[in-house]
């Protein structure tokens, strides 16, 4: 029903417009009160805004006192024009009232009445927060985010131009390529390290402008004309940065891409960068390539044939309205990329092996994988064995006990991916799914449709590499969104059969598995006879493990170290690898603020959720400050979100 439509035909021009009048002023209403917090918050804070600071002509100590109250009073004075507008407004709401009374509307058009300005209130009201939010945040990041002059940043660039070595971890030659200083300073900053741009290019404000404009179809022409307003301001405000890289460092940058003879890669663990000669790393992947139980090489690109059949389902799917077009659009493959292969360099073993990777980006089932794995992933993480990272495992070990006769040993899968038994591993996905009773919230389609398109993108594990065609003949493939899904739910039915058929001088009493790493207490002496039970529990005879026992009362697991006390106890500890480098984004990085901030609230949450004693804490906190120190990140980014967590206030203007 058009509400406007119907009070217009039986009710005249005039009880529309009274309406459109109460919206009106429910909308001035919520802004005002925005505007209120907004303010309410600045004042608590001591912060100005911007449109009430006061410029001072006298650079004394007293003028400065002066203005400084001058603007509070101002803040007191718009918090009372405010107050006393959202009074007035609220006045005029009950003098509509009153109007649509006298009009004898009957009550049902009184409640949709009531029921449109409601939401168009709500609607209006989430709008504006979420404006005046992000005004507040930006006001609080630049007063708390000091200034730098220049003798600062140079002293502050000095500081974080590390050599030695800590330079060594970050960036390993492997190569016989000579690097020069410049170079191996741009490769210290990590792959991940932007740049901050020389030009603003059209191409990226086009971009801002259409996204503006699809938004602003679906506003009001009143919110349209704003949000247009605020976001050209914005972009004829906008000025290129100052650059973060030197000269010299621009110029090693374009070396390095145009050095054919070496491949820059990321460890992979680590995060160190890696420099390997391009032959080396060639030879290296061929090598790998050439496991023919595991690879084998195609005559043809059957990017095509896959194509036509991931289309036939899209389509069939379409015809019986268990997608729409929307989703078929997203689904359907409109490029033909092969699947690429590339190598990570494992640096913590001998011989520095490459771990491949598969990358399926804008290949013809990468929406499809991403999607299959949106729905499935649901079914991950059910069983008390599940660890879904080191906080909730910190979490899980809180009060057990390990006896005398008891020790810690851990287990890893060998070539998990590479090994997982795709048959078997789609029984069981099936299987699953079959007792899934929210699987029909999730999607419209059914068992024998997702095992299908699961089957599909199993099966089609195939790519490109020095212009060859290869296909994966077993286990799944490393980069495909639906692997690491399909991949948990094997080894969630493997451990259900593990432990429930292992004898019982060697069956664990405690079994934390996360993917293809298993921690668990058994009886002391028993991991051999353990490891013999797991090497034999998959009928397909591929998932193999190996393992390692506690010493001198400890075992590493994930990024924790985990000590057995005196009296059985467990004492949590973060734990580094020696491939460990302690690189984390480069605070000069042109990434937005909350990024680096969020950098430093990860490790910190860390310390706090994993560390089980006070004392380890604080060794935990400087050496934190220390290695974000190395990454050029200022004190003050470390206090202040130390200061936000210690907070409850701070925690609350967020809300």
């Amino acid at each position: 029903m058009n509400l406007f439509r119907v009070l217009r035909g039986n009710y005249g021009e005039g009880t529309v417009k009274a309406l459109r009048d109460c919206e009106n002023i429910e909308k001035k209403t919520s802004s005002y009160r925005n505007h209120r917090v907004f303010t309410l918050r600045c004042r608590d804070r001591g912060l100005t805004p911007p449109s009430l600071r006061l410029k001072c002509p006298i650079n004394t100590r007293k003028a400065k006192d002066i203005i400084k109250k001058a603007e509070k009073e101002l803040l007191r004075e718009r918090l009372r024009v405010i107050n006393n507008k959202i009074e007035q407004l609220d006045r005029q709401k009950a003098n509509f009232n009153r109007d649509l009374n006298s009009r004898g509307l009957p009550s049902d058009i009184k409640q949709n009445i009531t029921q449109h300005l409601a939401r168009s209130r709500e609607k209006h009201f989430q709008d504006v927060r979420a404006r005046q939010q992000n005004k507040f945040d930006r006001l609080v990041e630049k007063t708390t985010k000091p200034k730098l002059n220049k003798t600062v940043c140079a002293s502050f660039n000095e500081k974080v131009d590390l050599s030695g070595s800590q330079l060594k971890r970050w960036v390993i030659n492997l190569s016989k390529y000579k690097v020069t200083k410049a170079q191996e300073k741009v490769l210290s900053r990590g792959l991940n390290f932007a740049m901050s741009p020389d030009k603003i290019e059209s191409s990226i404000t086009n971009e801002f402008i259409i996204a503006c404009e699809k938004s602003c179809w679906k506003l009001p022409k009143g919110d349209a004309a704003q949000l247009r307003s605020e976001v050209v301001g914005a972009i004829k405000s906008t000025k290129v940065p100052k650059s973060n890289v030197t000269k010299d460092e621009r110029i090693a940058i374009k070396e390095l891409q145009k050095e054919k003879s070496i491949q820059i890669l990321g460890a992979d663990k680590g995060r160190a960068t890696v420099i390997l000669d391009t032959t080396e790393y060639d030879e290296k992947l061929e090598n790998l390539l050439n496991d023919t139980s595991t690879y084998e090489e195609l005559k043809e690109d059957p990017t095509p044939k896959f194509k036509k059949k991931l289309v036939a389902i899209l389509n069939r799917l379409l015809r019986e309205e268990k997608i729409s077009q929307k989703d078929k659009d997203f689904l359907f493959p409109t490029a033909e990329i092969v699947p690429r292969i590339y190598g990570s360099p494992k640096i913590h073993k001998k011989d520095n092996p490459l771990r491949p990777i598969i990358d399926y980006t804008g290949s013809i089932g990468y929406n499809v994988s991403r999607s299959l794995a949106d729905i499935i992933s649901p079914l991950v993480g059910n069983t008390v064995h599940h660890v879904l990272n080191s906080k909730q495992l910190a979490e899980d070990l809180n009060g057990i006990i390990i006896g005398d006769d008891e020790y810690l040993i851990s287990h890893d899968v060998v070539s998990l991916f590479t090994k997982t038994p795709v048959d078997l591993t789609l029984k069981i996905i099936r299987e699953r799914l079959e007792k899934d009773h929210e699987l029909k919230k999730r999607t419209l389609l059914s068992v024998d449709d997702l095992m299908e398109l699961i089957e599909f993108i199993l099966t089609t594990t195939y790519f490109t590499s020095k212009g060859k065609i290869f296909q994966q003949k077993k286990g799944m493939a490393m980069g495909s969104p639906l692997s690491p899904i399909a991949v948990n739910l094997f080894m969630e039915w493997f451990e259900h059969e593990a432990i429930a058929t292992a004898p019982d001088n060697c069956k664990p009493r405690v079994w934390k598995r996360y993917v293809d790493d298993v921690l668990e207490v058994i009886k002391k002496g028993e991991a051999e006879n353990l490891t013999t039970h797991l090497n034999q529990v998959d009928p397909t005879n591929s998932i193999k493990f190996t393992y390692e026992e506690e010493s001198d009362n400890s075992i590493p697991f994930l990024d924790t170290l985990i000590t057995k006390k005196d009296d059985g106890s467990l004492k949590l500890c973060i734990y580094r690898k020696p491939t460990h480098t302690d690189q984390y984004l480069q605070f000069q990085s042109h990434h937005p603020l909350h990024h680096k901030l969020g950098v430093v609230r990860t490790l910190i949450d860390r310390k706090d959720s994993i560390v089980s004693e006070e004392t380890d804490r604080q060794k935990e906190k400087s050496h934190i400050e220390q290695a974000l120190t190395q990454c050029g990140y200022p004190q003050w980014s470390i206090k202040k979100v130390i200061e936000e967590k210690r907070s409850p206030k701070a925690k609350e203007t967020k809300t």
